[in-house]
C-alpha cells in the first residue's frame, strides 16, 4: 500500500445540537444519585448489558452484516428488534456500515479506521460526526427488500423506549411492590441503572471492537488491516475480541476458531440452532484455520483435498 492510498478523507465534525441526545445518555445515569439504586437495579444492568451485546454481534454483526446463519422471516424481525434495543440505530443502517468497513478495513474509506484518523474518531467520531447518518440501502439490499425491516430501521427508537419501559415497570414491581410504581423512585432508579447505566457501557463495549481491536492484541493472521484478537475483549463482547480471526474469514458465524477460544455468542447461536430457531450456522474450513494469509489457505486447500478419499459413484 503506497503512502497516497493513506490520506484521510475529508471528514466533518459533530453538530452538537444534533448530538444532545447522545451526550444526555451518558449523563442521565447520574441522576441515580437523586434516586439512589438498589441491588435490583444493578442486577438489570449487568443482564441487558449481556442480553444487548449478544443481540448486538449474534444480530445486527453475524446475521445482518456477514449472513452466517439462515432463519426465517419471523425470527429475523425479532433478531432485528432485540438488537435495536441497544439504541445502535436500525439493523440495516448497522449492517451497512459494517460492510463498508470490511470493504475498505484501515484504508481512508473505512467509516472508523483507527489507522487513518486516530482513536478517538474510531471509537466514537464517526457515530456523532454528520458524514455517517443515512443508510446505505444498496449496500444492504438483500434484507432492505422487507418492508418490515425497513419500517423498523426507520423508526429505530421503538425498541429501545419499549425497553425502557419494561425495565421500569420490574424496578416498580420488584423493588415497589406494582406496576404503578415504576412512576416513582424505584421505577426511575431501575431506568437510570437497569437501562440507561447499561446502554451506555454496551455503546463502549462496541465502539471498543472498532477503536481498541485495530491497536491492541495479537494478530494470528494476515489480513491487510490492523485487527488483533484479544480474549480480554472476547469476553467483555461475547466472542468480538476474536476480531483478526473474524476479519480473515468473515463469513464464519464463530469467531473463536478453536475450541480454547471462548465464543459466549457462538455458543448461544449453537442452542438456537437445537431448538430450530435458526440454521445453516456456517463454520471455519480447516484450510482457513491453519493457514496464515490468503495464498497460504488456497495451497492447503489442494493438500486437503488431494488427501480426501474419493466420492464412490452410485453407477452399477
Amino acid at each position: 500500500m503506497n503512502s497516497t492510498t493513506l490520506v484521510p478523507e475529508p471528514r466533518r465534525k459533530p453538530i452538537l445540537k444534533q448530538e444532545i441526545a447522545f451526550l444526555l445518555i451518558h449523563l442521565t445515569p447520574l441522576l441515580a444519585i437523586f434516586t439512589g439504586a438498589t441491588l435490583f437495579d444493578w442486577i438489570m444492568c449487568a443482564f441487558f448489558y449481556f442480553v444487548r451485546m449478544f443481540w448486538i454481534t449474534g444480530g445486527y454483526h453475524r446475521y445482518f452484516a456477514h449472513k452466517s446463519y439462515k432463519t426465517s422471516r419471523w425470527f429475523q424481525f425479532v433478531i432485528a428488534f432485540m438488537a435495536q434495543t441497544s439504541a445502535q440505530k436500525g439493523a440495516l443502517w448497522w449492517a451497512a456500515h459494517h460492510r463498508h468497513h470490511h470493504r475498505y478495513s484501515d484504508t481512508p474509506a473505512d467509516p472508523h479506521s483507527m489507522k487513518i484518523y486516530g482513536f478517538w474518531y474510531s471509537h466514537v467520531g464517526w457515530i456523532v460526526g454528520p458524514d455517517f447518518k443515512e443508510t446505505d440501502y444498496k449496500t444492504i439490499g438483500d434484507y432492505a427488500k422487507y418492508p418490515e425491516l425497513v419500517w423498523l430501521n426507520k423508526y429505530h427508537l421503538v425498541p429501545p423506549v419499549i425497553l425502557a419501559l419494561v425495565i421500569m415497570a420490574l424496578g416498580g414491581v420488584v423493588d415497589g411492590g406494582s406496576i404503578t410504581a415504576m412512576f416513582s423512585t424505584v421505577g426511575f432508579s431501575a431506568l437510570f441503572i437497569g437501562f440507561f447505566l447499561s446502554t451506555v457501557i454496551t455503546y463502549h463495549g462496541t465502539f471498543s471492537i472498532n477503536s481498541i481491536m485495530h491497536k491492541f492484541g495479537k494478530q494470528r493472521y494476515q489480513t491487510g488491516d490492523e485487527s488483533k484478537n484479544s480474549i480480554w475483549l472476547a469476553l467483555l463482547t461475547l466472542g468480538e475480541g476474536w476480531h483478526n480471526n473474524h476479519h480473515y474469514y468473515e463469513v464464519a458465524s464463530r469467531q473463536g476458531f478453536f475450541w480454547w477460544e471462548i465464543d459466549i455468542t457462538y455458543y448461544i447461536l449453537r442452542s438456537f440452532q437445537a431448538v430450530g430457531l435458526i440454521w445453516e450456522l456456517k463454520g471455519v474450513p480447516d484450510h482457513i484455520k491453519f493457514s496464515k494469509d490468503k495464498k497460504h489457505a488456497q495451497e492447503l486447500k489442494k493438500q486437503y483435498d488431494m488427501q480426501r478419499p474419493p466420492i464412490a459413484s452410485n453407477e452399477s
